[in-house]
């Protein structure tokens, strides 16, 4: 085994060899979860010259997305036990597709609201759905597709708010957010294919992967036998729900999914208001300060599930990600107009835990039916968390009129997942830590 695990792990059949169209269709589901989410706050001025949207409503519509991906977290994996991955796929991108063409009906903040609603019903499904599906059809393939993936959502992140404002400003707010309903529409058409021609019954077959022994004294697996499993997904099984619970490694990943989710959401909520008042930059500048924030996660969207698949650097990674964040934050405290760009640039960073989390949801769980259940438990309380901040972000604002303490919460939300952080980097499934501490899984 002199060459090592993880280059076996590269030699798998071609990535596009009979499942180009599942290649299409996890990349572009990927480009909607994203966009779906940074298209709005930059345009919030433009819409409340038509209507007024008050800061409550602000809250709450960051706060939808959490909420509807921690609901929508635990629905789907029963969903989808009934009518299999890739139905539930086209039933949540129909959801995305209409609701963000919804939006650009919207007449008052009410349906406002409620369309923007929609829009993260069918995301929270998907957000759950896409690592099961690249685990299903990508198995010899896994850092590379968590890779696709990651990056493209990292690139869906940063490029709404870039051409948000001055499509706005060209053919007003309701064509700035109606149109990334085009693309979640595009995104039906690969999964339709695939369940029409009945080719999602049948994967064709991964050559087997070989692997090494774990460790027996510690539990630990390589990256290639965690990563690899079998081709065909199981349907979600609630009783795995109930033994997540009591495994710590679960609830570990779940921290580790909140404090990611929290950074980003109260940043797309708030940030170009922040940035306005403490930097005295306009609202276009603002929105292009959001898209440096979202594109410096792209570099980690690149390296970063490979560095955890072959290296095993979770914690090394995790650690980097929250001193990034701290520092940016301080930045933004102390000194925010002397170098506005530089601190978002490296409060930025911390978004490498997302890319990280993701990882961690298919290489912690032995088979897709694992990673399933893992994946809605995870996501589900990790949008729990993370609704609880970008309303309580606003509050805090409005109660103090600056934002010192808010910037200051979030430096403790950063702080206190540094054990969960660690906890989640342990070499093992929670399949082992259940066997571990129960017996058989």
């Amino acid at each position: 085994m002199g060459g090592g695990v993880a280059d076996l792990v590269t030699k798998g059949r071609p990535l596009w060899q009979g499942r180009a169209l599942a290649l299409l269709g996890i990349v572009l589901v990927a480009f909607s979860l994203r966009s779906a989410v940074a298209s709005l706050s930059p345009v919030i001025d433009h819409v409340a010259v038509d209507f007024p949207v008050s800061p409550a409503v602000v809250g709450l519509i960051g706060a939808a997305p959490p909420v509807c991906f921690a609901l929508f977290g635990l629905l789907t994996p029963l969903v989808e036990r009934r009518y299999g991955l890739e139905r539930v796929a086209v039933i949540a991108i129909s959801l995305m597709t209409a609701g963000l063409l919804l939006r650009g009906f919207a007449v008052d903040s009410s349906t406002l609201f409620a369309a923007t609603v929609v829009v993260f019903a069918g995301v929270g499904s998907g957000n759950v759905l896409l690592p099961p599906l690249v685990k299903k059809y990508f198995p010899d393939r896994l850092g590379l597709m968590m890779t696709v993936y990651s990056t493209t959502m990292a690139v869906s992140t940063f490029l709404p708010p870039m051409v948000a404002v001055p499509v706005a400003d060209s053919l007003g707010w309701r064509v700035s957010l109606g149109l990334w309903g085009v693309f979640a529409a595009i995104a039906l058409v690969p999964w339709i294919t695939l369940i029409v021609t009945g080719r999602s019954a049948s994967v064709p077959e991964t050559p087997p992967v070989l692997r090494e022994p774990a460790p027996e004294d510690d539990g630990r697996q390589d990256a290639a036998s965690i990563a690899t499993g079998p081709i065909t997904t199981s349907p979600a099984n609630p009783r795995i729900f109930g033994r997540l619970r009591r495994i710590p490694l679960a609830w570990a990943i779940a921290a580790v999914f909140g404090t990611s989710s929290t950074m980003a959401y109260v940043s797309f909520a708030w940030m170009p208001t922040m940035l306005v008042d403490i930097g005295g930059v306009t609202p276009a500048g603002a929105g292009l300060l959001l898209s440096l924030f979202a594109l410096v996660g792209l570099p980690a969207s690149l390296v970063v599930p490979v560095l955890v698949v072959r290296f095993q650097a979770t914690r090394p990674l995790y650690f980097v990600g929250v001193a990034c964040g701290l520092a940016g934050l301080t930045g933004l405290l102390i000194a925010p107009t002397a170098a506005l760009p530089l601190w978002v640039g490296v409060f930025g960073l911390c978004a490498l835990l997302f890319p990280l989390s993701l990882v961690l949801l298919s290489i912690r769980a032995r088979t897709p039916e694992s990673a399933v259940a893992l994946s809605g438990f995870v996501q589900s309380f990790g949008y729990a968390l993370a609704a609880v901040f970008p309303l309580l972000i606003g509050f805090l604002h409005d109660v103090t009129g600056a934002w010192q303490v808010p910037l200051l919460v979030l430096a403790a939300v950063l702080v206190a997942s540094i054990p969960a952080g660690y906890i989640a980097g342990r070499r093992s499934t929670v399949e082992e830590e259940w066997e571990r501490r129960h017996g058989r899984w």
